[in-house]
């Protein structure tokens, strides 16, 4: 018979040899034909001895199974008559222990090779702790009592620009509008230097042209005037109207 040409590998044990032997000589392994697979697993303990490689004791026990299981299997078969009920009525095949640990090793072989796979697959991704992300987190100063929200100067800004489509343009003339927001600023506060300290001022006086110019300017220049802390917006309660104070003045 020609000898198979065996690759010295890392193999992790003698089932894991005996493996690689029968997917090489395509063997059944139900019907592993024991002579041939002794005698390649002989060649692979030889090569190794002669390349003065370390042979594991594990692999010099399975070559005396294989050895002892061979043997077994050419002792000339002894023909002896049993009753049908007789527990040795089946013949005991002596591969039989061998095929057994060979479909255990297989199945967990297969399944250390799918987790290597998810292993690698996961490897591909990067996990990082939660950061600490307190020290980042914005204080909340608590409301003044009847002080209103962002949410109710915006809705307040939302009315006035309804207003302003209802009305439409209520001149033929064209007025020129150069508004921006610094020029808001010193306005607002003008017109809040003036105003009543206890009653406060209007937010809808604030506007007079209500063009959409006009209300938009003033609206942004009012929020940076409420984030500065010179005003601050008052409503006594739900639509109600909006007050607007000097912030040193309340």
């Amino acid at each position: 018979m020609k000898e198979l040409n065996v690759k010295l590998e890392i193999f992790e044990g003698p089932l894991d040899l005996l493996l690689h032997l029968i997917k090489t000589l395509e063997i059944d392994i139900y019907d592993i034909p024991i002579s041939e697979i002794t005698e390649q697993y002989m060649i692979y303990i030889r090569s190794m001895k002669e390349l003065d490689l370390e042979l594991a004791g594990e692999y010099i026990v399975m070559a005396a199974t294989l050895m002892a299981i061979k043997s077994k299997t050419l002792l000339p078969k002894v023909e002896l008559e049993y009753s049908d009920d007789s527990e040795f009525a089946d013949e005991i095949d002596p591969r039989e222990q061998l095929v057994a640990q060979l479909l255990e090793y297989r199945k967990y072989k297969y399944a250390a090779g799918v987790l290597k796979e998810k292993e690698t697959e996961r490897g591909k991704y990067y996990t990082k702790e939660a950061t600490d992300l307190s020290n980042y987190k914005e204080e909340v100063i608590p409301l003044e009592p009847n002080e209103i929200t962002t949410i109710d100067l915006f809705l307040a800004f939302s009315d006035i620009m309804n207003r302003q489509r209802e009305l439409g343009p209520d001149s033929a003339s064209i007025i020129s509008e150069e508004f921006t927001i610094e020029d808001k600023v010193k306005e607002i506060m003008t017109k809040m230097f003036y105003a009543d300290k206890k009653d406060g001022m209007a937010f809808e006086s604030l506007f007079y042209l209500y063009t959409r110019n006009e209300i938009v300017t003033t609206f942004m220049a009012l929020l940076e005037l409420i984030k500065s802390g010179e005003i601050i917006a008052k409503q006594a309660r739900a639509e109600e109207p909006i007050v607007l104070y000097r912030k040193k003045e309340v």
